[in-house]
């Protein structure tokens, strides 16, 4: 994979692939699971559905479908705009237009702060193929959760889907590298100390950078300390499996 570019083409995926594709102009990327046969297993917050919870950011921005119907529905997926949570639809609906990318795992610390951008990819391991597509595939049946744009979106699935890892502690905002790296940028302009360590635009732009580099990397789940490998069965049955039972049974197993 290119260092700026994730791109791959069709004929490139395999079944429990991680793909991606930007949206709104590359303001974010819609993330999900290939799962062979030209479909794809993703969780979105359907255009057609009311939205009781979640940020200003879900009701406006983040929404992965359309925003209204299309005049010609497509014949594999039907009115797909209208589906909520976790579906499977065909990769031209995925895509919606856009470009196809491939999540990259497994990648050095070197690479991953050389991406200028976070959602891309990640230290973390992924799980072998029949893994990833079991999980995704019972997800497809259960469900994953209410969508919410910086604790449960579509990347976190993707990534869940790969590794089986999920955040224990309700301290952290946003599981996801995508998340995690909107919030590193906010905390990397905003924060009171850069007025201390430079006086100069050069300088502060140079020491915003590094520290949003820096956010990226200790909220990225292949290195953080605060996550916990949750079997699918589990998650489902347990769905409101609370952040200190997560944390007990991973103590547990490392004991």
């Amino acid at each position: 994979m290119g260092l700026f570019s994730n791109k791959i083409k069709r004929e490139e995926l395999k079944a429990g692939d991680h793909i991606y594709s930007w949206r709104n102009a590359y303001v974010y990327a819609h993330h999900g699971v290939y799962v062979g046969d030209g479909m794809v297993i993703h969780f979105t917050r359907g255009a057609g559905q009311e939205i009781g919870t979640g940020t200003v950011l879900d009701r406006i921005i983040f929404s992965s479908s359309p925003a209204r119907p299309s005049d010609n529905p497509c014949p594999r997926c039907g009115d797909y705009w209208r589906d909520d949570g976790v579906i499977l639809s065909c990769i031209d609906c995925f895509l919606y237009g856009g470009e196809l990318y491939l999540f990259e795992y497994d990648v050095s610390p070197a690479l991953f702060l050389a991406k200028p951008r976070g959602g891309t990819c990640t230290l973390a391991k992924s799980d072998p193929p029949e893994d990833v597509a079991h999980r995704a595939n019972f997800l497809l049946q259960n469900g994953f959760g209410v969508y919410h744009v910086f604790r449960n979106n579509c990347e976190d699935f993707a990534i869940y889907c790969k590794t089986g890892l999920l955040v224990i502690t309700s301290l952290s905002v946003g599981r996801s590298g995508q998340a995690a790296s909107l919030l590193a940028a906010v905390s990397a302009v905003v924060s009171s100390p850069l007025r201390y360590l430079t006086t100069s635009c050069t300088g502060l732009a140079a020491v915003g950078y590094g520290m949003y580099c820096v956010s990226r990397l200790v909220s990225d789940i292949g290195v953080r300390r605060d996550v916990a490998r949750v079997p699918v069965e589990r998650l489902v049955a347990h769905p409101s499996l609370d952040d200190a039972s997560l944390a007990s049974d991973n103590n547990a197993k490392e004991g």
